[in-house]
């Protein structure tokens, strides 16, 4: 499945707040966090209501293009 950029953003923008979560002003980073993580949903509802997709199967594949950009860093 072809992932549009803006939704591997989106959930790379999420993914990031979350592992800055620690200790210090832990509360501040977790709705930091959860805004993140709604923008990434609100974004994958979208397309699927557009594609005719499931929003399971494109959440699942927007996943996996960031673990994927993740591990290979040069792309």
């Amino acid at each position: 499945m072809d992932v549009p950029q803006d939704l591997i953003s989106l959930e790379r923008a999420a993914e990031e707040q979350r592992a800055r979560l620690d200790g210090e002003e832990f509360e501040a980073q977790q709705r930091a966090w959860q805004e993140a993580a709604r923008a990434a949903q609100a974004a994958i509802a979208d397309h699927a209501k557009v594609s005719g997709r499931p929003a399971e199967v494109i959440e699942t594949a927007v996943k996996r293009a960031v673990r994927q950009a993740e591990e290979d860093p040069a792309e």
